[in-house]
């Protein structure tokens, strides 16, 4: 039989220390709450105050176009005379290449007497004035129909498709001058253009050549489409342009490299598919009914 338990005992000697531990801590701690609690205000006064001037001095459109104007000389050719276009300053101030270049005009007169210039040297200027639209308008002719993967269209062209690679080349120029002035938002606008070209074999020559010779070779965003592109359709376009892929791939080889590495990496994939499958399956002839 168990032993008995003395209740009446042992609740009194139990109960008191723990009432008195209780009330001895609530007393002590009462001070520290109210000086902690005190004092929390002022630790957040300061991030407060430092959120409400960074949205101050946001930049309006308006300040844009009243900054400086700054004249940009473009060449089509190294001996062709330089064609003056103009931007204002402060938009120009949002690519890396031109901040650089702007930051030389800090000493000139704030009352913009002095002549701002930039010399860009040669460079493609319809792919100049997609840039500068795009500064503006935060897009650039030919725009991209909602929705769709289509472009809008082009009174100056006769046709939709591409059989020159000069609807492709005027995205792919884009995107080399976006990589040079520092602007990737508007590299992966020309991308998506280009993926809504249809062009012809040709066209497709012309790009690619144009592609492997102004990127640089860790540039996967646009040289592994084209090499992808040729990869799944070169036995179909290479017939209508045998002589102009192989001209590409001695002038690049590796274009031709990129295009052989992908097609050996489908046959591994390929082969790796049939080898799953179980054999003889596809191959059992139906059986024909006796009688």
């Amino acid at each position: 039989m168990p032993p008995m338990i003395d209740i009446e005992d042992s609740t009194p000697a139990e109960v008191a220390p723990d009432t008195e531990m209780v009330d001895t801590t609530a007393a002590d701690s009462s001070a520290p709450t109210e000086l902690a609690v005190a004092e929390a205000p002022s630790e957040e006064v300061a991030p407060a105050a430092e959120t409400e001037v960074e949205k101050v001095n946001r930049a309006t459109y308006l300040s844009y176009l009243s900054s400086p104007i700054v004249t940009l000389l473009v060449r089509s050719a190294a001996d062709a005379e330089p064609v003056l276009l103009s931007a204002h300053q402060a938009l120009l101030s949002k690519s890396p290449y031109f901040r650089d270049a702007l930051a030389a005009f800090a000493a000139f007169a704030e009352d913009g007497s002095a002549a701002r210039q930039i010399d860009l040297g040669e460079e493609n200027i319809d792919a100049v004035g997609c840039f500068l639209e795009y500064l503006y308008t935060g897009d650039y002719f030919p725009k991209k129909l909602p929705g769709q993967r289509v472009l809008e269209p082009d009174p100056a062209l006769e046709t939709t498709v591409d059989e020159d690679g000069a609807q492709l080349l005027r995205h792919a120029r884009v995107y080399t001058l976006a990589s040079k002035f520092g602007l990737p938002d508007l590299k992966v606008l020309a991308t998506s253009k280009i993926h809504c070209v249809d062009s012809t074999a040709g066209g497709e020559i012309a790009y690619a050549r144009y592609v492997y010779g102004h990127t640089t070779a860790d540039d996967r965003s646009v040289r592994a489409p084209v090499a992808q592109f040729w990869a799944t359709r070169s036995h179909v376009l290479r017939s209508e342009a045998e002589d102009e892929f192989r001209g590409l791939c001695l002038e690049f080889p590796q274009f031709g490299y990129d295009v052989l590495t992908r097609v050996l990496d489908e046959k591994v994939r390929r082969d790796s598919r049939e080898r799953m499958q179980p054999h003889g399956s596809a191959r059992k002839r139906a059986r024909q009914s006796q009688g």
